[in-house]
């Protein structure tokens, strides 16, 4: 693999959505959705990333696109937070692609400052790679909950990594 980068999510990213929608690639998030989900969310990604309050980006080697990641604004146990999450193509899973697009995500949203000092990711248990990921990248571990998420519980990890902290 070449050097990757990230570049922001576009109107001609919806194919990629579609390639991350199987039983494999949604394994630990409760199955896949269904075509109007994708749909609504190619248009979130779009529309909140027009408006600033999110930063949604395709994963690229080259012009290649191995992947996503992106974060939004939260509220996690009522504080103001950005919440990150990614996917990397079954092709390009094992290779450091979603640890690099993490590291990469943290520059700029350190570069570019905030009033939200914390960024929160929420991996299921079961994902035993993007818990390693969030590890990696200096988040801290603190708890685990279950809840619904797309008509079924799912147990996930709770993860927070200081914004403003020097970089490990």
């Amino acid at each position: 693999m070449n050097e990757l980068s990230l570049r922001r999510w576009s109107v001609d990213d919806f194919d990629l959505l579609r390639l991350a929608n199987t039983a494999e690639m949604t394994a630990h998030l409760n199955g896949p959705e269904t075509d109007e989900q994708l749909v609504a969310r190619q248009e979130r990604y779009l529309r909140l990333g027009e408006s600033g309050e999110a930063w949604m980006f395709v994963v690229i080697d080259g012009d290649r696109p191995l992947g996503s990641i992106g974060c939004w604004r939260t509220d996690w146990h009522g504080e103001a937070v950005f919440e990150t999450g990614w996917f990397v193509t079954p092709e390009a899973q094992g290779h450091g692609v979603a640890s690099t697009a993490l590291a990469l995500l943290i520059d700029v949203m350190r570069e570019h400052g905030s009033e939200r000092r914390l960024l929160t990711a929420f991996p299921s248990v079961t994902n035993g790679p993007s818990n390693a990921v969030c590890r990696k990248a200096g988040f801290t571990h603190v708890g685990t909950v279950t809840d619904v998420f797309r008509d079924a519980a799912l147990t996930f990890n709770e993860w927070v990594l200081d914004l403003s902290a020097p970089p490990a």
